[in-house]
């Protein structure tokens, strides 16, 4: 006869359960139910149900969790005790970074090479590019991904910066005027009766829009291009002296009937001397740049005449000191012209010649007085 075989069910397995706490396992669970943690209130709600009999589906049903939850905490308090109410860390274990430390090294070598020199068409790095040339080295294996490289930059202190126009003077004597000029400001300061002024010449346009920022709730401050009608009497752009004193935080200014030269430029001297002479000082410690009407023969001898002059009778004494060549931020002027701009600045319409000068004597303080103009003589020839 045909032997039979009977498919019987596999015998269930007992449900899982806590084993019996002891008496200080029962009072640490216990006072885990009023911890703030959620989950070491989690836990000890779990442990306390499944010691008291209940299965991990009941457990799971009735605080709202999944009944592997229940399973994982049960397990987890059999092999770590109470050490199992605080949570371990989800991070892997097992898992090693890509760029160890001589792979980092390797990687901010390449960063200090330009990638022209490894035969790319590029000067700057770019994450992608990166990714490539780390393969063709050998410094990783394979692609990795750009938030791996960036992580990587990350241990290494590395960030992604914005890159800044750096301005460089080209004068082969920059540092020996510089010098002379940082002299010249300590002797200044030692002596009372000496003043240190900063000179220079701007235009001011009646068109051209500054760069600014405003405070509005809407939309951005709007600047339109501008432009003047065909018949209009007043010139685009006004020029001016100003000579900045930062010792008496005094802007000493003058406009200027057509342009800067050096018959202006003397009679722009002689007014600030007069003024500092008033004031009690007796040398003018003058820094200004290269412009072609500061360092004529005319400007020279007046200067050289001036300081005879003083010498023998009384007056201010002038120390001439040149900038280096293309240096604009060794002269301290430079930024009040450029916050001048600003605050004149109107969006709405263009502003007559007049109102121009009469904004800028407000916004620096000073008196608005007649144009420095060329003698008749001069201008005929």
């Amino acid at each position: 006869m045909p032997r039979l075989v009977l498919d019987l069910p596999e015998p269930m397995k007992p449900p899982l359960l806590l084993r019996p706490l002891s008496e200080s396992e029962q009072l640490a669970l216990s006072l885990g139910l009023r911890s703030r943690d959620a989950f070491i209130l989690r836990r000890c709600q779990i442990l306390l149900a499944s010691a008291a009999g209940q299965k991990p589906a009941q457990i799971a049903r009735s605080l709202g969790c999944a009944p592997q939850t229940v399973r994982n905490a049960i397990h987890d308090f059999e092999q770590r005790r109470l050490a199992a109410l605080k949570p371990q860390s989800s991070r892997p274990k097992t898992v090693q970074p890509i760029f160890e430390p001589l792979k980092l090294e390797q990687l901010k070598a390449l960063l200090h090479t330009s990638p022209r020199s490894l035969g790319k068409k590029r000067s700057t790095w770019t994450l992608g590019l990166l990714v490539i040339v780390c393969v063709e080295r050998g410094v990783t294996q394979q692609k990795v991904s750009i938030e791996t490289l960036r992580q990587a930059f990350k241990r290494m202190g590395v960030s992604w910066k914005r890159a800044k126009n750096w301005i460089t003077s080209p004068d082969p004597s920059y540092q020996l005027k510089k010098s002379q000029r940082e002299r010249l400001i300590k002797l200044t300061q030692a002596n009372p009766d000496w003043v240190l002024g900063f000179l220079d010449e701007v235009w001011w346009s009646r068109l051209a829009q500054p760069h600014l920022h405003s405070w509005t709730e809407d939309e951005c401050l709007r600047l339109f291009q501008k432009s003047v009608e065909k018949h209009d009497p007043d010139k685009k752009a006004l020029s001016s002296y100003g000579l900045w004193c930062p010792e008496l935080q005094e802007m000493f200014l003058r406009f200027v009937e057509e342009r800067p030269v050096s018959e202006i430029t003397c009679k722009f001297l002689q007014w600030s001397c007069q003024k500092l002479e008033s004031l009690g000082k007796k040398v003018l410690a003058l820094v200004w740049d290269n412009a072609s009407w500061h360092v004529s023969q005319k400007d020279r001898q007046w200067i050289k005449e001036h300081n005879k002059t003083v010498k023998s009778s009384s007056g201010v004494r002038i120390l001439v000191c040149h900038l280096p060549v293309k240096s604009p931020w060794l002269n301290p002027i430079e930024p009040k012209w450029v916050h001048g701009k600003r605050a004149i600045v109107e969006p709405e319409r263009v502003l007559s010649a007049a109102e121009v000068r009469e904004r800028v004597c407000d916004y620096f303080n000073c008196e608005q007085l007649p144009l420095l103009q060329r003698s008749v003589t001069q201008k005929k020839s």
